[in-house]
């Protein structure tokens, strides 16, 4: 078990991830790119600038995650660990990911790419999303209760599809809840 270490610069597809638990770890300007990182445990820690895209996270434990200005394309996040499952994302590009039937309670995310990120059955109560793209994200039987959407843009979401209570919107954004009826809003 690695605690309280600091990783800078480390390419993890040519040095494989040795330890199975990481605890209060800082991944710094790390390339994760590709590797599996399967059923690893990881408490507290965080990724600053790295590249995560296509790892594979199956079974991976991600309890108190923070990333920060990571590439995250095509993640199966609803193929992690579920147990005391908590991320929270800023200024990363997550497109293509997946959060299906993820519970995500409270989570932010902030100035972040989530384009066609999978978000069906997934519980997104008070989540927000701060100045996020979600052009093409999908929300299918999701429920969104009390959560912000007042700053996102580019989403589409269908109302009798999902459940919304206390869902925050901008006026200006509220054309992404009618967008599926065709209509012209001027």
């Amino acid at each position: 078990m690695k605690d309280n270490k600091q990783l800078d610069c480390k390419d993890f597809s040519i040095h494989p991830l040795s330890e199975t638990e990481y605890d209060d770890c800082i991944f710094t300007n790390c390339n994760f790119n590709s590797i599996s990182m399967a059923a690893i445990k990881f408490t507290s820690c965080q990724w600053i600038a790295c590249n995560l895209s296509n790892a594979i996270i199956t079974q991976t434990a991600f309890r108190d995650a923070t990333f920060t200005n990571c590439k995250m394309l095509g993640l199966q996040f609803d193929e992690c660990n579920e147990f005391l499952f908590a991320v929270s994302f800023a200024d990363c590009v997550l497109n293509y990911s997946s959060f299906y039937k993820r519970a995500l309670k409270k989570t932010r995310f902030t100035n972040c790419q989530l384009t066609e990120v999978d978000f069906t059955e997934a519980d997104l109560s008070a989540v927000l999303f701060d100045n996020c793209n979600l052009s093409g994200a999908v929300f299918e039987h999701t429920n969104l209760e009390n959560t912000d959407f007042s700053t996102a843009y580019h989403f589409s979401i269908h109302p009798e599809l999902n459940k919304l209570k206390k869902t925050k919107f901008a006026k200006e954004s509220l054309s992404g809840l009618l967008d599926r009826y065709d209509l012209e809003i001027e």
